[in-house]
Order: structure tokens, then sequence, then C-alpha cells
């Protein structure tokens, strides 16, 4: 699925519509440069889910754990920072996905088999003054949470991106 983010309000709808249609437990991986708008996606999810307060972004202290409305807990991470996937073995991320309903991570590249697998890929891309997204379901949870994406009525009048 593939769509253009003409602005934060865009990102923020985007990340309302995952929060309606999410699985009971997921892990999303964030993908883009720098200033693509990982961060602004998953502040949007995690506050349509109901998290209350500041969501700070994990770039320093790699995770930051927060609990939903529903009371289950949502974990954001960017291993921007990581230069080897060893480097997680300090972070418990063994014992931390037992607990956690919904994984959000930015660079999941650098965190290789450290990491649980996706459900969903989420791709962004700078396209103007607005971002590009690509969604893709890698696991059945993600498929058919990106199918009830598709439906959504909220999401409908995005443009799509040009696949050309």
């Amino acid at each position: 699925m593939k769509l253009c983010l003409s602005d934060v309000a865009a990102t923020e709808a985007l990340g309302a519509a995952m929060a309606v249609s999410r699985p009971p437990r997921a892990v999303v991986y964030l993908h883009g440069d720098l200033g693509a708008g990982k961060s602004t996606l998953a502040r949007a999810l995690l506050r349509a889910l109901g998290v209350r307060g500041a969501i700070r972004s994990p770039t320093y202290t790699l995770i930051e754990p927060y609990r939903l409305a529903s009371g289950e807990e949502a974990l954001h991470l960017d291993l921007y920072r990581i230069a080897a996937p060893g480097e997680l073995e300090f972070l418990g991320l063994d014992a931390l996905a037992e607990q956690a309903a919904l994984w959000l991570v930015e660079w999941p590249e650098r965190g290789g088999k450290a990491l649980p697998q996706a459900d969903l890929r989420v791709d962004l891309a700078v396209a103007g003054d607005g971002r590009a997204v690509l969604l893709k379901g890698v696991t059945p949870a993600g498929m058919t949470w990106l199918q009830r994406l598709r439906a959504d009525p909220n999401l409908a009048h995005f443009p799509a991106v040009d696949s050309r």
C-alpha cells in the first residue's frame, strides 16, 4: 500500500488508522532516512492508542516503554546509534518481547536477529513537501492489518503514490 502524506496531519491520520486496525500483538519496522517521518508516525500511533504526556524519541535511550489506554505496553526503539546487534543484549529484549503488545522499531536493520520479526514494514521517504509511505505486510497478522488499513474510509482520500 503506497500513500502520499502531504503534511503532519496526514501522518497523524495514518497513525490513527493504524491504531484502530492493529492486531492484538504487532511488530512494526520503520525504515527511512533521517527526517523521513519515522518518529512522527510512531508518535501519532502511540497518541492514537491513548498514550498521554510526552512521547520522547528514543534516539539516546534506545528504548522507551509506553502504557497504552488498554493497559498494554508498547515499546518504541530507535537503533540509529547501534553499531552492531550485539549491543542490544543489555536491553533485555527477550524479556520485553513477552510483555509488549506493540513494538515500533526505527532503524531495525541495525538490530539484526536480536529483534522479533516484523509484522508490518513501513518505508517512509521525503517527497516534495510531504512524505511517501509504503506499507507492506510481512506476516499473516501484518497482511491482515494491511487489508484493514486498505478498507479504512479515513485513508480513502489520501493520494496514492505514483509507482512508475
